[in-house]
């Protein structure tokens, strides 16, 4: 990794620290620290289950708690079983906590204002761009691959959502049945594999390979979430799952897709798939694709 990029990433987190005041206990000048302020954002007049906060900030069990503890003696919450799930904690705000947001809202659409009222209009504009590229890699640099059960909860969610997209996408529809087989027994070790992307803890994106004969493999059920697309996970689930077809002895990967799946078709011809001959009765298949040569690393 360039030296030249690991200074530049430290410098950029020194001046976004300083300049947005989060090295104060008294963030915006409300008595408490970011954390706790952040917290309260995110639990919202809606209120949140305390999983879903721990997954979504990535916060330590531990220290999640001593911040809803902290909270909750100040009055600004209540942390009771959800009504849905007694094992499941929920934190709500109070009335006391409502206004507290709507002030924090406030004062952090002045901070805002604050760090673009000096600037010309063009650096405005170039200042918000930047911003909205950081944060889009930001988050694609947060996503997780890893291998999971392609019968699990999260990944039935994204086959699910993919056999939904195909067919709405495909002329004619798609009927699961007529396809080529990929159930969840053929993607797990020794037949298989199966990937999932992860981003914030959700479930995002996911992947399966079906191994054949003589180091033959095929990729199946590619897909990721519309809200998830632009960020590099299609990308990152191919590699993954070339890396582990590999390890398991596969030399040579092959793929099916329909003809109306144009950004599938360009990411395989990116990592060097090359067209090649009908291999597989797959009625829904327009285009074949090849990928030989694949090593251990």
């Amino acid at each position: 990794m360039d030296e030249k990029q690991i200074q530049q990433v430290r410098r950029f987190n020194r001046a976004v620290t300083r300049r947005i005041g989060v090295l104060s206990d008294d963030y915006l000048g409300r008595g408490r620290p970011l954390a706790e302020s952040r917290l309260l954002f995110e639990i919202g007049r809606d209120g949140a289950d305390v999983r879903t906060l721990r997954a979504r900030l990535a916060l330590d069990s531990g220290y999640l708690s001593r911040l809803l503890r902290a909270l909750e003696a100040r009055g600004l919450l209540a942390v009771q079983p959800a009504p849905h799930d007694a094992r499941v904690r929920r934190a709500t705000l109070t009335r006391k906590g409502r206004r507290e947001v709507d002030a924090l809202d406030r004062d952090s659409h002045a901070l805002a204002g604050s760090l673009l009222a000096p600037l010309g209009e063009a650096q405005r504009q170039k200042l918000v761009a930047a911003m909205a590229e950081v944060e889009r890699l930001l988050r694609a640099s947060a996503v997780e691959v890893a291998l999971a059960d392609p019968a699990g909860a999260e990944a039935r969610a994204c086959i699910d959502a993919y056999l939904r997209e195909i067919d709405e996408r495909f002329e004619g529809g798609f009927d699961a049945a007529r396809s080529v087989s990929a159930d969840p027994a053929e993607l797990v070790p020794p037949t298989g594999a199966f990937m999932l992307a992860r981003l914030d803890g959700e479930a995002l994106g996911c992947g399966g390979l079906k191994l054949g004969a003589r180091g033959v493999g095929e990729i199946k059920r590619m897909w990721v979430a519309p809200s998830a697309r632009g960020l590099g996970i299609a990308q990152r689930l191919l590699e993954a799952l070339e890396a582990q077809a590999a390890a398991m002895g596969v030399r040579t990967l092959r793929l099916d897709t329909n003809r109306s799946l144009v950004e599938a078709r360009a990411l395989y011809a990116r990592n060097g798939y090359v067209e090649i001959a009908r291999y597989n009765d797959n009625p829904y298949a327009d285009h074949w694709f090849e990928k030989r040569g694949l090593r251990p690393k």
